[in-house]
């Protein structure tokens, strides 16, 4: 099955999703059944893996919006399985849940391609908020039917697509999320905090790296991409902002 057959199949079974589809991969098994029943209190399908082979096998047989992947499992680091998706052009919404707050565990796991984190011991209610906003994030994204022309570079908001050079561009969500939102405004500079508030929905101080990380996967996608085209310049001490391709 090719890409565009593949995420075309992925939208259409959203259409008739009415409950989204939740994988939590935990296996400290009271945190469990407290994610759990706060999830399935919102209304949400809640599978559960305490392992990541079994979180593995669960993805290839369902159709998962949002997977909450814890870092130490009995067999292995979540990042592992985060890494296997995205290397599989999976562009599920990955949050880790990590008892590591230092930066550096934290930019592991956004450079595997993971969309958020959150740091245990959390709330409840940051827990419900985050994950909703993450959900309602990537189904208004769906039913948007923009598409951006550039020189060169196409962005298409309906089937979530970059083209740079007739050559399709395979970005995770948060990573075509924050060039979509950028290039709506070309040349306008914007903080690293208004870009979590823009993408993420939310502006908590010490997020900046998860913009950082972002930024940093998505030029060097773009770096490998046919005329490599410089998109998100640096602005320093201020931000990031869409740069369009220049006629050739």
């Amino acid at each position: 099955m090719n890409d565009s057959n593949k995420h075309h199949q992925h939208h259409q079974h959203h259409q008739h999703q009415i409950k989204p589809h939740i994988l939590l991969v935990e296996d400290e098994q009271d945190l469990a059944r407290l994610i759990m029943l706060n999830l399935t209190a919102l209304n949400y399908e809640v599978f559960h893996a305490t392992t990541l082979s079994q979180a593995l096998n669960i993805i290839k047989s369902s159709v998962i919006d949002l997977i909450l992947m814890d870092r130490m499992l009995p067999d292995g680091d979540g990042i592992m399985l985060c890494q296997q998706l995205r290397e599989a052009d999976n562009s599920v919404a990955v949050m880790m849940l990590t008892a590591k707050d230092s930066e550096a565990d934290i930019v592991l796991g956004l450079e595997a391609g993971a969309d958020d984190y959150l740091v245990k011991p959390f709330s409840v209610l940051e827990l419900r908020a985050r994950v909703k906003a993450m959900l309602r994030r990537s189904k208004t994204q769906q039913i948007s039917s923009e598409q951006l022309q550039f020189n060169g570079v196409t962005i298409n908001a309906a089937t979530r697509e970059v083209i740079t050079n007739d050559c399709p561009l395979e970005l995770t969500a948060r990573e075509f999320d924050l060039l979509l939102f950028m290039a709506k405004h070309p040349l306008q500079v914007f903080s690293r905090m208004q870009l979590l508030e823009a993408v993420w929905g939310y502006n908590y101080d010490g997020y900046e790296h998860t913009i950082n990380s972002h930024i940093n996967r998505l030029r060097n996608k773009l770096a490998h991409s046919p005329g490599h085209p410089e998109l998100v310049k640096t602005v320093w001490g201020v931000g990031y902002k869409f740069s369009p391709p220049s006629a050739t």
